[in-house]
């Protein structure tokens, strides 16, 4: 993925924002004013009129701090409670993280954050790690097997890759309740397994959208897991040795009888 994906969820303040900045791009964040425009609006009385600016890079982003008094936290949602502060007035601070939740602090009961996508983390081939770097093959498709949105990835999968025949894609809801057992997915939700497949489909394996003609939402929703799923298979992005990374499967009661 060149450059980065930038989303204030509902909830932060004012509507839902989704933003691509593309290498060198940048968007302020903040409260805002007339007089002080920002791209991602946070609407609380504790965060600044100008809070911050993320930019994107090349290979990763940064985080501006412009306020003097409070500091920001960045989560790494993928890493068991991995975070980082940036301090205030800390200028241009690289984030490491693949998937990041940016926090500010704030007066209310639910926090005030948004999400940020970063750049691929790039792999080498895993079998051809000898030779000098210019001689190295560089993995075509960049995932991190750790992350959620991989586990996500292999619950799709999992029907063809236990009973290898045409089935159909599971659900959003099937993956929720497939993977609940899960030590890192135990508070998963629909609505962010929607988002790791968008990711999934826009990011990581560049499916690409539905084509227009696709006009009602689930159809689109289905055509883009069906996608994954294919892809995935066809490439061996996603095999049989992944399926221990899933929670045991229950059976149902009286199976068997």
């Amino acid at each position: 993925m060149s450059g980065i994906v930038v989303h204030v969820p509902e909830g932060s303040g004012g509507d839902a924002v989704t933003l691509r900045l593309g290498p060198g791009e940048r968007a302020r964040f903040g409260r805002g004013a007339p007089s002080t425009p920002v791209e991602l609006r946070l609407a609380d009385e504790a965060v600044s009129r100008l809070a911050g600016e993320v930019r994107a890079t090349d290979d990763h982003w940064q985080l501006s701090n412009l306020s003097t008094t409070h500091g920001y936290l960045v989560e790494n949602p993928e890493g068991a409670g991995e975070y980082l502060r940036v301090p205030p007035r800390r200028v241009g601070a690289p984030i490491p993280f693949e998937f990041s939740r940016v926090v500010l602090p704030t007066r209310r009961d639910t926090p005030v954050f948004f999400q940020v996508f970063a750049p691929d983390h790039i792999y080498l081939d895993p079998h051809l790690l000898g030779g000098s770097w210019e001689s190295r093959t560089l993995s075509a498709y960049s995932l991190d097997e750790t992350a959620t949105y991989f586990l996500v990835l292999v619950a799709l999968c999992e029907p063809w890759l236990r009973d290898r025949s045409p089935v159909a894609v599971p659900t959003t809801p099937q993956v929720v309740e497939r993977l609940r057992a899960h030590a890192a997915c135990a508070r998963l939700t629909a609505r962010a397994v929607s988002s790791h497949i968008d990711y999934l489909a826009d990011e990581k394996l560049r499916i690409g959208a539905p084509g227009p003609d696709e006009a009602r939402r689930a159809d689109r929703r289905n055509g883009k897991r069906e996608a994954v799923v294919g892809l995935a298979l066809k490439f061996g992005i996603v095999r049989e040795e992944h399926l221990a990374l899933l929670p045991p499967r229950t059976e149902p009661a009286g199976h068997g009888r």
